[in-house]
């Protein structure tokens, strides 16, 4: 079996609305990111949970009388090369590339097959699906701790 790199990444919930325009960065809820790094690249799985912060969470069921639901968010792939003619790289430094310049591609769309799986199968099903996106993206070779 491949031995790849797993991360899994909370990302705070946060509230940064603001009277003035410019500064309202509005809501947002706990993303969970799922990250598998090989010696070609990484590919993710992105999930925006629906857990707000606390005060959040009183208000939507004050005002709107719902909660927010988990919402499948990105399938992608971080590549140290273009994948594609013209495609530029969108940052020069990733941290899932080893501060290489990552060529990023992604697909919400994607996204929901992943969150099924998920939801049927648990973390170690979500696992064998990034790995199978790996090698459809980058080739066979074995990846690397």
């Amino acid at each position: 079996m491949d031995a790849f790199e797993k991360l899994v990444e909370f990302d705070p919930a946060y509230d940064e609305r603001h009277t003035d325009p410019k500064k309202n960065y509005g809501l947002h809820c706990v993303t969970m990111r799922m990250v598998l790094k090989g010696p070609s690249g990484a590919v993710q799985f992105v999930l925006y949970t629906g857990w707000n912060l606390p005060h959040v969470e009183e208000e939507l069921r004050r005002k709107e009388r719902f909660l927010s639901e988990p919402l499948p968010a990105d399938i992608g792939y971080h590549s140290p090369m273009p994948m594609w003619e013209g495609q530029e790289s969108i940052i020069e430094d990733c941290a899932y590339l080893d501060g290489r310049p990552c060529y990023y591609d992604g697909s919400g769309v994607m996204a929901q097959d992943a969150f099924n799986i998920l939801v049927e199968q648990g973390g170690d099903g979500v696992w064998k699906y990034l790995e199978d996106y790996y090698h459809d993206t980058f080739g066979n070779e074995k990846g690397e701790k």
